[in-house]
């Protein structure tokens, strides 16, 4: 897709859906884990839910429906993108998209609650957003750059490890198998540490998949990275948890900047 005019209307279209989608995720997962928000003493801008449920700024009925009318808008954007460019892959994308959250938040396999919830984030933030807006702008699914979504896959994995930190305490009352939970905060933190490493470790392949090289910029998600488990001690409901998970995220936006700057360079 180098060298080839960036389609404006196309580029609104594939935003709409992401933002869609982002408030299908937000408005869904908090009517499915409303009972677990109400037991989480330390939310953070972070984690913890939007809080509308627990402190009664809305119903339960208005949340839920306002997740079904994004799912439904979501749809409809994404049959209007597959007719107008000739990219009927974008549907079935769409669907997987509703049905990561369905699978997260949802029986009968509500993996947040089983453990891999993690993982389903990791898969839609690295792996159905890029493929989406690719194909969107006219790109072939045979030379879609496989290994750039590996390089960024460790990194998200390790972001949304980093935003559970600051609820261990209520997932773990309630039984929800996040990382944090099962191990303990200051464990996932060196977790984290080290799928940043992976991405780093895999950033010289993934950016000559694109005709790319690393260089030096790639120190800075690295530094945020190390300052994680730096970053101690870092128990739920400090300030300095919400240090750790601002570093975290910041790794994890620093290695998706770096490629699509140079992209955009060249």
């Amino acid at each position: 897709m180098r060298g080839q005019p960036l389609d404006l209307g196309t580029l609104v279209g594939v935003q709409l859906f992401g933002l869609l989608d982002q408030l299908f995720i937000v408005y869904a997962n908090d009517w499915a884990d409303q009972e677990t928000d109400r037991r989480n003493r330390t939310p953070t801008v972070f984690s913890g839910g939007s809080r509308v449920l627990v402190e009664g700024r809305l119903s339960p009925r208005a949340i839920g429906t306002a997740a079904l009318v994004c799912a439904g808008s979501l749809l409809a954007v994404s049959v209007g993108l597959a007719v107008a460019r000739g990219a009927p892959l974008l549907v079935p994308l769409a669907v997987l998209a509703l049905g990561l959250l369905w699978a997260y938040s949802y029986p009968p396999l509500r993996l947040s609650y089983r453990g891999g919830g993690e993982a389903l984030q990791a898969v839609g933030v690295a792996g159905v957003l890029p493929l989406y807006g690719y194909l969107a702008q006219g790109g072939a699914l045979g030379s879609f750059p496989w290994a750039l979504v590996a390089l960024l896959l460790p990194t998200h994995l390790a972001c949304s490890i980093a935003t559970a930190l600051p609820d261990e305490p209520s997932d773990r009352e309630s039984g929800k198998l996040t990382l944090p939970a099962r191990i303990g905060g200051e464990r996932a933190s060196w977790g984290i540490l080290a799928l940043n490493g992976l991405t780093l470790a895999l950033a010289p392949f993934g950016m000559a998949s694109v005709g790319l090289s690393a260089g030096a910029w790639w120190l800075v998600p690295a530094l945020a990275a190390l300052a994680v488990p730096l970053v101690r001690p870092a128990p739920p409901g400090s300030k300095r948890v919400q240090v750790r998970v601002a570093a975290a995220i910041t790794a994890t936006l620093a290695a998706v900047a770096l490629p699509l700057l140079l992209l955009a360079a060249s």
